[in-house]
Parts: structure tokens; C-alpha cells; sequence
């Protein structure tokens, strides 16, 4: 006896009223990109559950799959039978064997979609309890409440499913629902996880790292790269967009007072995300800012940083402190790439005293007697374009032109 399909609840997608379809073909499409290597399994999204025939592969491998989709409530493999009660029981009796060790206990938990069939949730529970207690003389214990096994019978018009497992998805929104952004991808701890949270909300993301040779090295570079094949696992191909920073960084460090490196330096990455972000039909840029955190994220500096750009700014760490963002990149496995040693180019130039208060007009000021216009729009005119693809090392590049 194999499980033949596996069922996929919605969760939050349940609340989208007349723009559901809208939502469950978004979620059908990030599972077939996922499952796009084993053509065999047959994919089929309906209004509330999106089924998945097996037709042969291996269930195990599917559901590691659909750990990483986002807009998943959660899911279980499942057997179809027809709508007999005694087909219900018989099989509801054989998946219980499958995982029952002497003195485990168990529930039965049924759901009736099809309202005509002829018995109620109530009636089906007893029955295939009474059944199940049958098969094992009674040596077996009923818990209705946090029992070791829970086998659900779901009741359609197509027929019954039946399981005994049901694992926990990602939740969220699918990935692209609500939009594309930029995610400003430093190569540190933080703004992978940004990144991560906001596709978990709908997000499409293109990432924008920053790169300031002799001062950055290659293996930086591709530490960003790296950190981008990452989060392919949840998307499927992500674009990054790698911006040499060299001319900027230096022109700051000679022409602005020290205090206000930092500050200028966020503004001219945000002004450069953002003509990639236009250039690319982008709604919205992500970084990873947590309030207080570091010099830079003062409100104060984040009011200055901002004043460049009238774009929506998403901050999925805003309210986090630094544990609690370790803990999401340990899970989704992208601490220890984060932490190796490699200079970025927020790092290089750092004062020693940066300003945490620093005022706008002062900066604007500072900024006003260089003609920064034209180095930025000869790092935009060099950017360089990489699709990184969920196969890891598999990445193809462009030249990415003509932004200014």
C-alpha cells in the first residue's frame, strides 16, 4: 500500500474572497516550478485544496518539496477511495498499522466537503474509531487531544482521502503575488532573511549587491551570489544585479566629512537600487534594517537615507533584534554562508565616529559640491546581471544596459 496523491491545503489564501483564483494559480505555479524534474506527478489546483498524483514518484521527495513553497497551510499524502463507508474504514485501519507502536493512541478527524453524503462528520468519526478499535481488540487508546496519530478522512464529490500525517508548510502568500522588489543583498546575516520574509509575503525579489574592488574581494561577490542560490529554493531563479561601487565609495571617503560617510554612502545605494528597481518594474525596494541596530539605522539616519527616493521601503526586521534574525537564518540555512570573513562594502571605509543623528540638510549639502550624477550613472552602465538558478553553481550573466 503506497500513498497515491498528496493534498495541499491553502490556509491564508482561504480569506481572498473573489481574487482567490488570482492566488491559487500563483501557488500552482510555484509548485510546478519546483516539480518541474519529475514529470510524472500530475499537479491540480481547485478553489480550496490543490491535489498532487503521484503516478509513481516517491511521495517523501515531493513533500521536502513543498516544505519550501510559500502560501502552503499544510499538507498531507494521502489514499483516494471511492465513497464507501467500508472502503473508508478498511484503509483508515491499514494507514493507522503503518505508524502504530504498542501503546501509541489515536484520533479520527473528518472533514465533509460533500454535504450529500450520506454520513455526518460525527457518524464517520465513530464508525472508523469503532473499526479501528475492532482490528486491535481494543489494546489501542482514543485521545481526542494531542493524540500520537490523527487520521483524517476527507469527504468530496470526486471521492475520499484519507491520511495519517500532516506536516506543517511555509504559510505566507505565493511567491509574486503581491509584486516585484529589490532586495538590497549586503552579504551579511540580515538581509537574506529580509529577503526570505518578504517573498513569504507575496514578494518577488531581484537582488542588488554592491561591490568595491580592490577593497571588496571576488570571493565577496560571490558570497552574494551564493546567499542568492540560497532563496532560489523557495522561488525557483532569482536575478541579482552587481553594481561596481569602487569610484563612489572613494569620491566619498575624499569629499564628505567623516561623520557622514555612512550616511552618504546608504544614500547613493539607495538612489542606484532604485533606478534598477524602475528600470526593471519594480513596486518597492527590501533591506534588512533593524531599528537601532547599527549607526545606520536610526531613525534619523533612515530619515536621510530615505529623502532620496519617494519608493515604498519594506523592513521585514524592523522590530527584531539580532537573535531572533539569527534563529530565521540558521533555519533557512544561509548563517554560516553570512558570516565568513569577506569585506563588503558596507564595511570598508567605516568611521570611527559615524553620525547616528545626522541631519539631512547638512548631508544634502556635503553631497551637492560633487558631481556624483556621473559616477552614478557609469556603476549603473556597468552592472552586471546574474540568473541564479535553484541547480546550485548554475548561474547565466548579462551585461545589464542602458539604465541611464
Amino acid at each position: 500500500m503506497e500513498y497515491d496523491r498528496i493534498l495541499v491545503r491553502y490556509g491564508e489564501l482561504s480569506t481572498k474572497g473573489n481574487n482567490r483564483k488570482v492566488f491559487v494559480r500563483r501557488l500552482a505555479s510555484s509548485v510546478h516550478q519546483l516539480l518541474k524534474d519529475v514529470p510524472e506527478v500530475k499537479i491540480n489546483a481547485e478553489r480550496d485544496r490543490l491535489f498532487i498524483t503521484l503516478n509513481g514518484a516517491d511521495h517523501q521527495l515531493i513533500m521536502e518539496r513543498l516544505h519550501l513553497v510559500f502560501g502552503i497551510q499544510s499538507y498531507s499524502p494521502v489514499i483516494k477511495v471511492e465513497q464507501d463507508i467500508e472502503q473508508i474504514k478498511e484503509m483508515a485501519v491499514a494507514l493507522l498499522q503503518r505508524h502504530y507502536k504498542e501503546g501509541q493512541s489515536f484520533k479520527v478527524r473528518t472533514k465533509r466537503a460533500d454535504k450529500e453524503f450520506p454520513f455526518d462528520t460525527n457518524d464517520v468519526n465513530l464508525m472508523v474509531g469503532d473499526a479501528i478499535m475492532d482490528a486491535y481488540n481494543d489494546d489501542i487508546a482514543v485521545r481526542m487531544k494531542n493524540p500520537d496519530i490523527e487520521i483524517t478522512v476527507e469527504i468530496r464529490k470526486e471521492g475520499v482521502y484519507i491520511s495519517s500525517e500532516t506536516v506543517m508548510g511555509q504559510g505566507g502568500m505565493p511567491v509574486s503575488s503581491a509584486g516585484k522588489a529589490m532586495l538590497m543583498l549586503s552579504g551579511g546575516i540580515d538581509s537574506p532573511v529580509a529577503g526570505y520574509l518578504a517573498m513569504r509575503r507575496g514578494v518577488e525579489i531581484e537582488a542588488v549587491h554592491f561591490y568595491s574592488p580592490p577593497y571588496t574581494s571576488e570571493r565577496a561577490k560571490q558570497k552574494a551570489i551564493d546567499l542568492t542560490q540560497k532563496l532560489t529554493r523557495y522561488t525557483g531563479d532569482i536575478k541579482i544585479h552587481l553594481v561596481p561601487f569602487t569610484k563612489i565609495q572613494e569620491t566619498i571617503k575624499q569629499r564628505i566629512p567623516e561623520g557622514y560617510i555612512m550616511t552618504s554612502t546608504r544614500r547613493f545605494m539607495m538612489r542606484i537600487t532604485d533606478e534598477i528597481r524602475c528600470q526593471n518594474d519594480g513596486l518597492a525596494i527590501v533591506n534588512g534594517e533593524s531599528l537601532g541596530q547599527v549607526a545606520s539605522q536610526t531613525m534619523m539616519s533612515m530619515l536621510a537615507i530615505n529623502d532620496v527616493t519617494s519608493t515604498p521601503i519594506l523592513r521585514p526586521l524592523i522590530t527584531m533584534d539580532k537573535n531572533d534574525i539569527i534563529k530565521i537564518a540558521e533555519e533557512i540555512d544561509t548563517f554560516e554562508l553570512s558570516i565568513q570573513p569577506f569585506e563588503d562594502c558596507c564595511t570598508i571605509f567605516t568611521p570611527k565616529q559615524p553620525k547616528t543623528q545626522p541631519r539631512l540638510d547638512k548631508v544634502e549639502r556635503f553631497e551637492s559640491k560633487v558631481d556624483f550624477d556621473t559616477l552614478m550613472a557609469e556603476a549603473i552602465a556597468n552592472v552586471e546581471t546574474i540568473t541564479v538558478s535553484i541547480e546550485a553553481n548554475s548561474a547565466t550573466s548579462e551585461e545589464f544596459e542602458g539604465l541611464l
